[in-house]
């Protein structure tokens, strides 16, 4: 009897310039590619939905020169934009999840671009599209959701797929499955989400994007709200939100989103540096902490993830202060790719079942 290959699953990650492309045979990459985009490129497109051709066709090259027919797939698997508020989970691509998308219903961004080139590749293969955990899964535990004033609602948007994906990881190596775990996620990079991961759901997590928790490295961070709203006097509505949300942090601070140009700095005596450095290692503590007083001081591991986990003083100085907590692990860069290669591959095995999206709309 001759053995059925795994499955071979198509990976599209769009980000805002670039496309990244993944081959994997079951659990094992066959390719891994990016293709970058230039500013003169996409300046070509009026609209962001404009550019799905274009990406397209970059993903079909990456295939081609992989030597990989449509009809070779078993499925894609393509990284969530911004959606309706949903769990977590692996979910089949369909139309209301595409209209969502293309129309920014729930925002704009270029990772809403990677399930309607998805579904475009699919439909030719006729092997079904699926997102994993995309940044608005919300497990959210109701206290969690006050924010002081009742305009307003804390919101979950956050990095769960690299941080669900570290999660599992790590409860393997304590012998547990991740719906056994009590864990402590921070996700450090342009932006930081730090993440109370309590027996396989998110019951509390820091809003990554709009300014909420510790400063990043282009994100401002939570701001004292009475100074903010005296800023807002001054500075128009669309220069304070970049400021908080791209421009804000480490780049406000030091001019530079290369934080390994910051480490460099430090280290040959600048001061400024050194103490921005610091700062942020201090500020993820305290958030840490706060964690793990959500899990009420029940926590198994504590996981360092993304591209700052590889600059070795905020390691260092997180894990001085938090290390009484529990034992810090980690796993530095992202593992986004294989993340959602494996939530499609959950569904192909029969380990878990594609969810439908619901846009309550």
């Amino acid at each position: 009897m001759v053995e059925r290959p795994a499955p071979l699953v198509a990976v599209i990650n769009t980000g805002s310039t670039s496309t990244k492309v993944a081959l994997f045979r079951g659990h094992d990459i066959v390719s891994d590619e990016t293709v970058r985009h230039s500013v003169d490129e996409l300046s070509a497109f009026r609209r962001l939905i404009d550019q799905v051709p274009m990406r397209e066709s970059a993903v079909l090259d990456v295939l081609e020169r992989c030597d990989v027919a449509l009809t070779d797939l078993d499925a894609v698997s393509c990284r969530g934009g911004l959606l309706a508020p949903l769990p977590s989970g692996t979910y089949r691509v369909d139309d209301a999840m595409l209209e969502d998308l293309r129309s920014g219903r729930y925002g704009l961004h270029a990772s809403n671009l990677s399930a309607v080139i998805g579904a475009r590749i699919a439909e030719q293969a006729e092997v079904p599209a699926f997102i994993v955990d995309p940044v608005v899964v919300d497990e959210l535990c109701p206290e969690a959701r006050y924010s002081g004033i009742p305009e307003i609602e804390r919101r979950s948007i956050w990095h769960a797929l690299n941080q669900k994906a570290v999660a599992r990881r790590i409860a393997r190596k304590l012998g547990k499955r991740y719906e056994e775990a009590d864990l402590i996620v921070a996700h450090l990079g342009g932006g930081t989400s730090i993440a109370a991961h309590r027996r396989g759901k998110v019951i509390d997590v820091n809003n990554a994007l709009d300014g909420d928790g510790p400063f990043a490295v282009e994100r401002s961070g939570g701001l004292p709200a009475a100074d903010l709203v005296r800023l807002a006097r001054e500075m128009p509505p669309d220069e304070l939100l970049a400021r908080i949300t791209g421009r804000g942090g480490v780049v406000a601070y030091l001019g530079t989103n290369d934080l390994l140009d910051v480490e460099n700095r430090a280290a040959a005596g600048d001061e400024t540096a050194k103490d921005i450095l610091a700062a942020m290692a201090y500020q993820v503590a305290c958030e840490i902490g706060a964690r793990a007083a959500a899990l009420a001081g029940r926590v198994d591991a504590i996981a360092l993830t993304g591209s700052v986990a590889r600059c070795k003083p905020v390691v260092r100085g997180i894990k001085r202060r938090v290390q009484f907590i529990a034992p810090v692990h980690t796993i530095p860069g992202a593992i986004e790719m294989v993340a959602l290669a494996e939530g499609a591959l959950r569904v192909l095995a029969g380990e878990a079942r594609a969810k439908r999206y619901r846009s309550p709309g």
